[in-house]
């Protein structure tokens, strides 16, 4: 049982002691950012160093460090767009007249180049484990972009719960883009397919015949997805979800979810 309880814990608290410090740094005053975000790339050089190096360790200690690696990598991915470093072409509040099609170009405008900035992440880590047997950095990167971006287009197409006041104060535009909804058409197929791949990761990790690595390896995949799919379910059901890194937002609520949508226009219902 332990071979699956340990990488199982370590994905749980890598995830979030890592969206706590993003959330953190993401929050502090503006002229500390540039200094986050330098630290931040050095720290991305060291995750692309170890993924490379990794790649062709095919051992346990090879898939924590790419696991860990591709989860740093992502963690930049997060930082530079929160932080106002890439974000879009536009970024600004979209028209209160914008509908349907119009209102998601507006949003892609705003994360554009962050959009890009995550294929090229995605293109390194390829070209550092092709053809390695150690390919579980790339895996874990492709798990956060596509649950990422299934998040995304659920809060654009309406969920019960926006979670805006995670938003740090200079991305109160980004409120506008967020639709409030009981229910949309995506989010059942969101989760059935995030649980039936964590499922299938869970169930590969207890393969017979696997390798030491690969039971790690499949087990932090499938941990990992388990959590994407819970925060999918934070967006709906009415938990606290917000109290699981309140030691990572300001004190003070200087800049809380209404005054962020009396700033942005309030989300849509």
């Amino acid at each position: 049982m332990g071979a699956y309880a340990t990488p199982a814990l370590y994905a749980v608290l890598l995830w979030w002691f890592s969206t706590g410090v993003i959330l953190l740094l993401d929050h502090r005053p503006r002229h500390t950012h540039a200094y986050s975000m330098a630290g931040a790339t050095l720290v991305l050089a060291g995750a692309l160093w170890a993924i490379g190096a990794s790649a062709g360790d095919p051992s346990e200690t090879g898939v924590y460090t790419a696991f860990t690696a591709a989860i740093l990598v992502w963690g930049w991915q997060e930082m530079s767009y929160y932080m106002g470093f890439l974000s879009g072409p536009k970024p600004v509040a979209c028209a209160p007249s914008l509908r349907g099609l119009d209102r998601f170009l507006a949003a892609l405008a705003t994360s554009l180049w962050h959009e890009f900035a995550i294929l090229i992440g995605g293109l390194a880590i390829l070209c550092l484990t092709w053809g390695q047997p150690n390919h579980f950095a790339l895996c874990t990167y492709a798990t956060l972009v596509l649950m990422n971006a299934s998040a995304r287009l659920n809060l654009f197409l309406g969920v019960r719960n926006l979670n805006t006041e995670l938003l740090p104060p200079h991305l109160s535009y980004l409120a506008c883009f967020l639709t409030r909804k009981p229910m949309n058409l995506l989010f059942p197929v969101s989760v059935s397919l995030g649980t039936i791949a964590a499922a299938l990761m869970l169930r590969a990790s207890l393969g017979e015949g696997r390798l030491p690595h690969e039971q790690v390896g499949f087990t932090l995949l499938a941990s990992l997805t388990a959590l994407a799919v819970l925060e999918h379910w934070f967006l709906m059901l009415p938990l606290p979800s917000v109290a699981l890194w309140r030691w990572s937002l300001p004190g003070k609520p200087t800049r809380g979810l209404i005054d962020i949508n009396d700033a942005a226009g309030r989300p849509r219902e």
